[in-house]
């Protein structure tokens, strides 16, 4: 049942909590990876408490049309870190994470998803690359889409486009050398960082 509309549902629940609790009347929303999908659903659907939207790593369109009939996913160390950049013989490029990063985020994968997790989002995502999964022209929102250019689950051609859809103020920021993981990469985290927190304040 938890597929990305479901997501988005709970974004929103988690956002009006916020801002009943701290007063604000619009806050900052950020999402990696599936989470560019829900909370760019979020943003389409209940823009009143949005104040900007960061999009990083985001799956614009299907990853590949496959079949995916199992309820749950069942989860290895070795999926988990399929986000990090690897050689030519399949060994982690240590150059650009170092392998302490990638231990204790394989780690907090595996404590927080257990050993298997519901299938819904991976549902939404294993579709044809022609279907596009984030409804830009939808959001409201100024949003800052950030990724780096060698990606293995990006479309290029629709991420140089996104600011033909997005609001006035939106931004796109492509970082050379940076893969999936970009904001753990040692190489490119200080940029992500940087571009984050410039838009974000700005």
């Amino acid at each position: 049942m938890p597929d990305s509309d479901y997501a988005g549902e709970d974004i929103n629940a988690a956002v009006e909590l916020i801002v009943a609790e701290t007063g604000l009347e619009k806050i900052d929303v950020l999402g990696w990876s599936w989470d560019t999908v829900t909370s760019s659903r979020f943003a389409v659907k209940y823009p009143e408490h949005l104040n900007k939207l960061v999009l990083y790593a985001p799956i614009l369109c299907g990853v590949g049309d496959v079949e995916v009939a199992d309820a749950f996913h069942y989860n290895t160390w070795e999926h988990a870190a399929d986000d990090f950049q690897k050689n030519e013989d399949g060994s982690f490029d240590l150059t650009v994470t170092d392998p302490v990063v990638i231990e204790l985020y394989c780690s907090s994968c595996w404590h927080y998803d257990d050993d298997s997790s519901p299938n819904g989002g991976r549902r939404d995502l294993c579709v044809d690359p022609s279907e596009k999964l984030i409804d830009l022209a939808g959001i409201q929102a100024p949003t800052l889409v950030i990724c780096g250019d060698v990606d293995p689950y990006l479309n290029y051609d629709l991420v140089y486009a996104v600011l033909d859809d997005l609001p006035e103020g939106s931004e796109l920021k492509v970082i050379e050398g940076a893969s999936h993981a970009l904001m753990l990469e040692e190489p490119f985290y200080h940029a992500f960082q940087d571009a984050v927190t410039a838009y974000l304040a700005g």
